[in-house]
């Protein structure tokens, strides 16, 4: 298995620490970290600090982990990743994900409905652009050029580059199937090794219909990564953490995250800790999560206990696992982050 980290998300901006990701990544590299992966959700936006890195690092890839498609246009996507890929000499992967219904609607004030055609639609366009194709198509979501207007077919003026790879950040039964179907990796959150099935069966599914199979699909996922001889320590400030994935992130009709837990073996707990959450009780839901789920979803405890999960999420399939390192500092971040990796590559030549 490959390392991958991230930078970004839901809380990212609110304070001026951007140096601190920027040291943090670069002495990643020199580890061997293979992809640093950029969210935005409704924080920061997953490219502009990937245009930084890009003069900042050599030999990483930089990934879009995800760039949401409501909030552009295809074309002005396969124009984004054309440039990233060429100021990154061709280090640049294409992460893209449907978000859901409270960003989509919420804050980028498009209509949610029917998120797959759409992300079909998009990858069409985007591949006929990274081909240097002339951007013509016609579909349910988008019509190029637009109908009844003054615009003419275009082609991108940078030159085409089909080497790009796309990764999708799917959950659902459907949209996984989409991701073995059309996509180079895939981009996974709310994820136990010991219900990998629920997921890879979709994905092999989806890839096994058009003449491939589930290897020709990198699979990315991990979790948080801390040592200590005391796990019960470690266990009970990451509850807060999914109680708010289960409850907060989504509406209460499309909760695409509480689902995938609950495909997983947790509908019990899943349900009830959305329950709690849309209350706003939300201490009582954070104490409603199952020490299980923390320690299923993370790297937790002694050296050979975070041996075992690298084991489980080899066993798995799992091709590159992402870690998100705890420390209260760079140093510290990157000090946990090594000794996991060392712990890795000793999985790795098992």
């Amino acid at each position: 298995m490959q390392v991958a980290i991230g930078v970004g998300g839901a809380a990212s901006g609110r304070q001026r620490d951007w140096q601190n990701s920027v040291d943090f990544v670069v002495e990643a590299e020199k580890l061997g970290v293979s992809y640093t992966w950029s969210a935005e959700a409704w924080g920061q936006d997953a490219v502009a600090p990937l245009a930084y890195l890009a003069a900042k690092t050599t030999t990483m890839k930089l990934a879009t982990g995800i760039m949401q498609i409501s909030a552009r246009t295809p074309s002005m996507t396969a124009m984004t990743a054309l440039t990233m890929a060429a100021i990154s000499d061709d280090r640049f992967v294409l992460g893209l994900g449907a978000s859901g219904p409270q960003v989509v609607e919420g804050l980028q004030g498009m209509p949610f409905a029917r998120p797959m055609t759409r992300m079909r639609e998009t990858i069409e366009i985007i591949r006929l652009a990274f081909a240097g194709e002339k951007l013509v198509y016609e579909g349910k979501h988008f019509t190029l050029p637009l109908p009844g207007g003054e615009g003419k077919a275009l082609r991108l003026s940078q030159p085409g580059n089909d080497k790009i790879p796309i990764y999708l950040a799917t959950l659902s039964p459907k949209s996984l199937q989409l991701t073995g179907e059309l996509a180079d990796g895939w981009v996974g959150t709310s994820f136990t090794p010991e219900g990998s099935d629920a997921v890879t069966s979709h994905i092999r599914k989806g890839a096994e219909a058009v003449g491939r199979s589930l290897a020709d699909v990198d699979l990315q996922v991990g979790g948080s990564v801390a040592f200590s001889d005391d796990v019960d320590n470690l266990i009970a400030p990451r509850k807060s953490g999914i109680a708010f994935t289960l409850g907060a992130m989504g509406s209460a009709q499309h909760n695409f995250y509480n689902d995938a837990f609950k495909r997983q073996g947790y509908q019990d707990a899943a349900i009830e800790v959305q329950q709690l959450w849309l209350a706003g009780k939300r201490e009582q839901a954070a104490e409603k999560v199952p020490d299980e789920m923390v320690t299923r979803t993370s790297l937790l405890g002694t050296e050979e206990m975070v041996k075992e999960r690298m084991r489980a999420y080899k066993k798995a399939g799992i091709s590159t696992l992402r870690l998100d390192p705890e420390g209260g500092s760079v140093q510290q971040r990157l000090t946990n982050l090594g000794r996991a990796m060392d712990l890795l590559n000793a999985v790795n030549q098992e």
